[in-house]
């Protein structure tokens, strides 16, 4: 499942639709609006196996890597959020929820990063 911050634009959530990418958005589809940073971990733990995208930079944090859900902080425009996520749900590294699970993402124009599970340093993917 993948789930959008509520600070995601309501077009870039629409293109993502027009693209058959399913998405819930907080605040729209799944728990409320003006839900607090500290209440989303707990919500995604509770879902199956999520992928939680967000312009948000506090989650990305080593210590918030969790093997029931990735998280995904997006370093970009707010204008190519849709653009970004169909960029990295196509990326060969990232493709399968299973492949997701249990990483911190950071996306940007210049690269992928992440921690991930038991890693010790942080690990650098190309586009």
């Amino acid at each position: 499942m993948n789930i959008l911050d509520e600070n995601v634009l309501k077009d870039q959530r629409e293109l993502l639709t027009i693209w058959h990418i399913p998405v819930r958005q907080i605040g729209f589809d799944i728990s409320r609006k003006g839900i607090k940073d500290q209440e989303i971990i707990p919500l995604l733990i509770q879902q199956h196996q999520a992928t939680f995208f967000t312009l948000d930079f506090d989650f990305y944090k080593r210590t918030l890597c969790h093997l029931r859900y990735s998280l995904v902080y997006m370093d970009i425009d707010e204008d190519e959020t849709a653009h970004y996520i169909r960029l990295l749900l196509r990326h060969k590294e990232f493709n399968t929820q299973a492949k997701r699970m249990g990483k911190v993402i950071r996306l940007s124009s210049f690269g992928i990063w992440l921690w991930q599970i038991h890693a010790e340093k942080e690990i650098s993917v190309p586009w």
